[in-house]
């Protein structure tokens, strides 16, 4: 890689407050044409303030921003745009009604003063961009008939059919499997080698070394490190970002040859559209981990175990006995709650306080003999869990939808734990979560294992499944494409199983 004197993007002592709270203490950064910058830290550390105020969605306190050498005020997201600046959220903020091409052309469309759309020439130039992902989603399809994955992709989709020089991407593997990323991959080293800045957040090490040029890690809203990725390693990028040795990234498993009593056995489950008659076992206090390319039914399997999708055929048991789950809440009777991989659209309530978020499930454990609702045991319960999962806030009274993307997750995850549950389903439970968070939910959910619970982990990062689980299954266009276990884990099995091969057969 090789840059100019001048670095594309520029910014020197940018300090940001809301209200008391500190967010950006005079951080300093640079993005130079032509080189992918991984922005690196946990979250709450500054990461998404420092892209706001880039993308102008947020004014600084103090400090200067520059750009081709030129100081600039950038006024609003539209002039960020016409400055060529494009933003990736992490969060999807698509039009659910519009189609796929309205979402990526629509500045262009809502600007449009003719009475009549040319959908055929929009529809075209929307495929065009999704081809540079080597993705062939329908340019008229509504995007709320979509994947949470595929909304990512139409989310980056938009960012690329813009002529930007700087594209800041916020988490945008998140919602990918291992190819759609390496797609997304393929489509940034073009960009980069068309002279592009590239400002890459995440929290996977593992991308960040493999494509990054440089890192920036923000810590407590300062920059902490910054320098060449072959001059660091991720040890030392993982202690920048926590500030302390992190020690066991995973927890020990299950020792191997253990086998314990079956607690969920499912047995020839079917939905009729994307589940077809798959059969297994989860035994107490195992992790189970669930692989598959996305749309292969891996969400859809848990969706149909506990009742949010209708079985069309197919036996559910639960220590031996036959369940009758018609609906969410006959699962929860039983024991087996959900995560849902949508935290925006189904694990948090973002207006209701944390205290209420915890225990809207588990009423009855915060209520009177009467019915009566008890605020202080809710608030009890929430405070007893955020200090289990290690929940950054100001308090639980205040909304969820004030917490960074990774501690909304952890209030996801507590609203499970407060229904005491025997079987946890689990679907992308770390999803935009840094690296000392992971790590943390990682041992929290090896010790419910360990405590009896039967957890069960849908997770589209291999090294995830790998270091975690127990066992894992893999899921191919709705049928089991097998099972494995110890050193039969590894990322070329599972990606020839979720791929249609068997594990030693070679394509």
């Amino acid at each position: 890689m090789t840059h100019a004197t001048t670095p594309l993007l520029e910014l020197r002592g940018i300090r940001k407050h809301f209200g008391a709270s500190r967010a950006l203490a005079g951080v300093d950064f640079s993005l130079h044409g032509g080189e992918i910058h991984a922005l690196c830290g946990e979250n709450g550390a500054g990461k998404s303030t420092l892209m706001n105020i880039i993308d102008g969605i947020h004014q600084p306190d103090a400090g200067e921003i520059f750009l081709r050498g030129e100081k600039v005020v950038i006024g609003g997201p539209s002039h960020a745009m016409q400055l060529g600046i494009g933003l990736v959220h992490q969060e999807i903020a698509l039009c659910g009604d519009a189609t796929v091409a309205e979402n990526i052309f629509m500045p262009e469309v809502n600007a449009s003063r003719r009475t009549w759309m040319d959908y055929g020439r929009l529809n075209a130039r929307a495929a065009t961009v999704l081809a540079r992902l080597g993705q062939d989603i329908a340019p008229d399809r509504r995007v709320e008939e979509l994947s949470i994955s595929n909304q990512q992709l139409v989310e980056i989709a938009k960012a690329l059919s813009l002529d930007c020089k700087v594209l800041i991407l916020d988490e945008p593997t998140a919602a990918l499997t291992e190819v759609e990323s390496a797609a997304l991959f393929r489509v940034l080293h073009e960009l980069k080698a068309q002279g592009i800045g590239i400002i890459y957040i995440s929290h996977r090490m593992a991308e960040i070394f493999a494509h990054s040029d440089r890192a920036t890690v923000l810590r407590d809203g300062r920059d902490v490190f910054a320098g060449a990725i072959a001059d660091t390693t991720p040890d030392g990028l993982v202690r920048c970002m926590v500030g302390r040795d992190l020690g066991c990234y995973y927890p020990p498993k299950q020792a191997e040859g253990t086998v314990p009593e079956p607690l969920l056995e499912v047995d020839d489950l079917a939905d009729g559209d994307r589940v077809n008659g798959i059969s297994f076992t989860l035994r107490r206090g195992e992790i189970l981990g669930i692989s598959g390319l996305v749309g292969a039914g891996r969400s859809e399997l848990a969706e149909t175990v506990c009742g949010l999708r209708r079985a069309r055929r197919g036996s559910v048991r639960l220590r031996g006995k036959p369940l009758a789950i018609r609906r969410y809440g006959d699962a929860l009777r039983h024991g087996i709650a959900y995560l849902s991989e949508d935290r925006k659209g189904a694990g948090v309530f973002l207006d209701l306080p944390i205290a209420q978020n915890v225990s809207s499930m588990a009423l009855r454990c915060v209520s009177s003999r009467w019915g009566l609702l008890e605020r202080g045991k809710e608030r009890k319960l929430a405070s007893d869990l955020g200090t289990k999962l290690k929940l950054k806030s100001d308090g639980v009274a205040i909304a969820a939808s004030s917490l960074s993307g990774g501690n909304q997750q952890k209030v996801a995850i507590a609203k499970l734990l407060a229904t005491n549950p025997a079987v946890l389903l689990m679907d992308e439970p770390t999803r935009g979560v840094d690296v000392g968070a992971k790590s943390e939910i990682h041992h929290i959910l090896r010790e419910l294992a360990n405590q009896g619970v039967g957890v069960v982990v849908i997770s589209s990062e291999l090294p995830e499944i790998i270091g975690l689980c127990d066992r894992a299954l893999v899921i191919h266009e709705g049928r089991l494409a097998g099972e494995l276990a110890g050193h039969q884990m590894t990322e070329e099995s599972l990606l020839r199983l979720a791929s249609g091969f068997s594990a030693q057969e070679k394509s």
